[in-house]
């Protein structure tokens, strides 16, 4: 396997890259690069692919949609599916030993960053090449594509995929702020949360509430049909928001002393979502994902067929409901929902928790490291393990358990841009925002810079 990842980088190392730049650029023009890359992406967004027909259908689960940064039929079709999906896999490979690989060394990181480049591609490619041989952009259009349309639609899906990589190159090696990842999915998430409010399909549907508020003041706008946004989801997206940023907010502190410094005592703080919001990532991914192979076996399989159909069933028992009409609709779909995202958010908490090192027996490691002991408690990492157990999994099991819970709340309440979206959204936003608060620092205080050895 690391023969394999060593290929891997060396192939990345041949492609077209981003270099570092020299000198830093100032904050300020930093944040200007990370705008024009954002504008760069809703344009790429609103270029329709070349050689698929105009009415050909572009339908798209809104989950999916969020989750991968995608514009259905545009050179973004593949969005950050290929680089997300590349890159779970690896840390996954790295954090179970399967790949013997320290991260915390930089020629570690750089094989793994360029492993993951290469990857991404190859995801690019397979997905493009699937959704063309299932002739996804033709099906029921009467237009039968030709070998040169079907080559010039993958390579128009991989630039688009390539592009996305190379802007999460320029951002992360220091052109600009945070990553593209990150900023693609604030950028969708936003998006549909304005939409919802201000939508407007001239001359069809007032699809937006303030619009619909304006036009139809006899309706009832608490709740609406088709899952369009209703006052319900409105409220729904507020407490959501408020909620999570309180939350997010808060942590549990750990006592310890430093015997190096005449046992001064502090805290250790460990955030109360203490899984952050990667296991209803992951589920919201893994969902993602067995929505674009419904759409692959759609393609290759028909409609009608009764795999798919049972395919589709499954799915459809999942999939997040949109709206309270829809979940009253069909509350064994709503339970089954909430059931199955509950339990797999929980599975996935802890499994992130023993794959990103953040078990107690690594965090005991990195304590006993760094000089630190718990006051009443032996200075010996098994000791340590064993009171940090007592903290990180149960703490694992409720922050799992409470955000599952936001988004299964907010997605069954219609809250805009779905209950996944806002919990990535906000997450992505205090990111930012600590990212913001560090440069700022790092600019006001050069001599801080040379002490975290950035220079």
């Amino acid at each position: 396997m690391p023969d394999v990842l060593g290929l891997l980088a060396s192939i990345a190392e041949r492609l077209p890259s981003v270099s570092k730049p020299a000198p830093r650029p100032t904050l300020y023009r930093r944040l200007t690069i990370t705008g024009l890359v954002l504008i760069l992406y809703f344009i790429m967004a609103n270029i329709p692919l070349y050689g698929i027909p105009r009415q050909a259908a572009t339908t798209q689960f809104e989950l999916l949609r969020i989750i991968f940064a995608s514009s259905a039929g545009t050179l973004m079709e593949l969005g950050i599916g290929p680089i997300v999906t590349a890159g779970l896999i690896l840390q996954i490979l790295v954090g179970a030993k399967i790949i013997d690989l320290d991260l915390t060394q930089p020629e570690a990181r750089r094989k793994f960053t360029g492993a993951q480049k290469t990857l991404s591609i190859l995801f690019a490619f397979f997905e493009a090449t699937a959704f063309v041989i299932g002739k996804r952009y033709w099906a029921g259009t009467g237009v039968e594509p030709t070998v040169t349309t079907m080559v010039l639609v993958i390579l128009q899906l991989a630039f688009g995929a390539y592009m996305v990589i190379l802007f999460d190159e320029l951002l992360q090696k220091g052109w600009g702020i945070g990553s593209a990842v990150s900023l693609f999915i604030l950028a969708g998430v936003a998006q549909s949360v304005f939409w919802s409010f201000m939508g407007v399909v001239p001359g069809v549907v007032n699809y937006g509430l303030l619009p619909a508020l304006v036009n139809e003041r006899s309706a009832l706008l608490l709740a609406r049909p088709n899952a369009y946004p209703d006052v319900t989801g409105a409220l729904a997206t507020t407490t959501m928001i408020l909620f999570l940023a309180y939350v997010q907010a808060m942590k549990v502190e750990i006592p310890v002393t430093s015997p190096r410094f005449r046992g001064i005592r502090s805290r250790v703080p460990l955030q109360f979502i203490y899984v952050t919001n990667i296991p209803i990532l992951l589920v919201g991914i893994l969902v993602s994902d067995l929505q674009l192979v419904q759409g692959i076996l759609r393609d290759f399989l028909g409609p009608t067929h009764w795999f798919y159909q049972a395919y589709s069933t499954a799915l459809h028992y999942i999939t997040p409901p949109r709206g309270v009409i829809e979940a009253s609709l069909d509350p064994l779909r709503t339970l089954t929902f909430a059931i199955s995202w509950t339990v797999m958010a929980v599975i996935f908490g802890l499994l992130w928790v023993e794959i990103a090192g953040l078990n107690p027996r690594e965090q005991a490691q990195r304590l006993v490291k760094g000089g630190l002991e718990i006051p009443g408690v032996r200075r010996n990492p098994q000791a340590v393990e064993a009171v940090l157990g007592q903290y990180i999994y149960p703490l694992a099991v409720l922050s799992s358990l409470i955000v599952a819970g936001i988004v299964i709340v907010a997605d069954i309440f219609g809250a805009y841009g779905t209950g996944t979206g806002l919990l990535l959204g906000v997450g992505i936003i205090n990111q930012y925002y600590a990212l913001i608060i560090r440069e700022r620092a790092l600019e006001a205080y050069p001599l801080l810079r040379r002490i975290l050895g950035e220079e």
